[in-house]
């Protein structure tokens, strides 16, 4: 049985027991989330396709952790111009495993 649900933009083909780094979610580590937006639910070889979501379906996840992802370092200069900038950015995120797919 699988799903594919969307989250913070993106989407995740999941299953149960799956770990999945995904957008920070406001939610403190141990906690349960659930997260509504399941766009497709096989189960038993019945594929179940939403419009846009499934009715009724929900995949509760367990928050292992909050962090942030490796530094990308945003360099911007013009040639010739005497132009430079640096930037470095963390993007946040939320690391969850799939508990149950509820369809």
């Amino acid at each position: 049985m699988y799903a594919v649900l969307e989250t913070g933009g993106k989407q995740y083909r999941v299953q149960e027991g799956d770990v999945l780094f995904v957008e920070k979610l406001n939610a403190s580590e141990g906690e349960m989330v659930s997260l509504d937006n399941v766009l497709v639910v096989s189960k038993d070889g019945n594929l179940v396709v939403g419009n846009p979501v499934v009715e009724g379906a929900k995949v509760e996840a367990k928050v292992l952790a909050q962090g942030k992802a490796k530094k990308v370092i945003v360099f911007k200069y013009k040639a010739k111009k005497d132009y430079r900038r640096k930037q470095g950015h963390r993007q946040p995120f939320t690391k969850i495993q799939i508990e149950k797919i509820n369809a």
